[in-house]
């Protein structure tokens, strides 16, 4: 049976793990703030000014999934028996609200600049939105690996917020070759534009995500059931134990990195208790032994009674 020290050892290396990625991408947006305002600022480019500004929510953003990931991680105390585990789904919904915020923010700015007339972007400009695509494009793999491998909500949040920027960089990398194009190669007036559209794009991508973000950390708040395939490994690893007959009204949900899940064993009505404590406990290192990220397991044992329709 995996003891309770070994689950929240496996817990926090699995939160530890969330942490340094966030840690990794955190120290990657710093730079990449600096080097996008910077270059828009100068090389008059508001695509790659906008890019800036949704990088600088990643910053805030990561720093709330570290704050989250840490919270989450922390055991059971008498004020929190089940844990800490909704601070994840928590900060991966603050994630989301961020997001559609810095869209909306974004929104306002291109539509202005539409109207107002400006200089093209300078050449520059253009390698530096497709340098920050490429380091983008590999934080969203990288993180989402990671949330993937450790079930984590605002892991996975967070790499939708690196794909957010990627697609903002892509944008604006768009919209300044556009630009470049149309103003020094075909001429004429009017190119100026692309480039505001391009962040007018990219504001409508990155609200998209952001409300696509909202619906796994709603659905923890919510205590929804995990996947059915979770559910039927833990079914099939209880009614496996020996002495088991029969089970019902299994329920699981989700909590941080973590599942609680509580079960009915039907079991042989002439059996002593202290048997059926055993029996218990035998059913519960079977779960655990085949869901690993499962925190708490509630068995209630019932005597077994032969009859249609008395069990599932």
């Amino acid at each position: 049976m995996v003891s309770a020290r070994a689950q929240s050892g496996l817990l926090q290396a699995r939160a530890e793990r969330g942490i340094r990625s966030t840690q990794a991408g955190l120290a990657a947006n710093v730079g990449l703030v600096l080097v996008k305002l910077v270059a828009g600022v100068l090389g008059h480019s508001y695509a790659l000014v906008a890019d800036a500004a949704e990088s600088s929510s990643d910053i805030l953003a990561s720093l709330i999934v570290w704050f989250g990931l840490h919270v989450a991680a922390q055991p059971a105390d008498e004020n929190h028996p089940f844990g800490h585990g909704k601070a994840e789904p928590l900060a991966s919904m603050a994630v989301a609200l961020m997001l559609i915020a810095a869209a909306i923010a974004i929104a306002a700015g291109a539509v202005h600049l539409i109207q107002t007339p400006h200089r093209l972007p300078l050449t520059f400009t253009l390698a530096v939105a497709g340098v920050a695509l490429v380091v983008k494009i590999y934080l969203y793999r990288r993180v989402n690996d990671i949330g993937t491998a450790i079930g984590s909500t605002v892991i996975r949040a967070d790499a939708w917020h690196h794909l957010s920027d990627a697609v903002s960089s892509g944008a604006a990398f768009i919209g300044i070759a556009v630009a470049l194009i149309g103003g020094h190669i075909i001429g004429g007036r009017g190119w100026e534009s692309a480039d505001d559209w391009a962040a007018l794009v990219a504001a409508a991508i990155v609200a998209y995500n952001g409300a696509h973000m909202l619906r796994p950390a709603l659905a923890d708040l919510m205590d929804t059931a995990p996947s059915p395939a979770l559910i039927d490994r833990v079914r099939e690893a209880a009614i496996s134990t020996p002495g088991v007959r029969m089970i019902e009204n299994l329920k699981m949900r989700r909590s941080g990195l973590g599942y609680f899940v509580e079960i009915h064993v039907q079991a042989d009505p002439d059996m002593s208790l202290n048997d059926a404590h055993e029996l218990s406990g035998s059913v519960k290192g079977a779960i655990l032994a085949v869901a690993p990220f499962v925190q708490g397991v509630l068995v209630h044992m019932e005597p077994y009674l032969a009859g249609p329709g008395l069990a599932q």
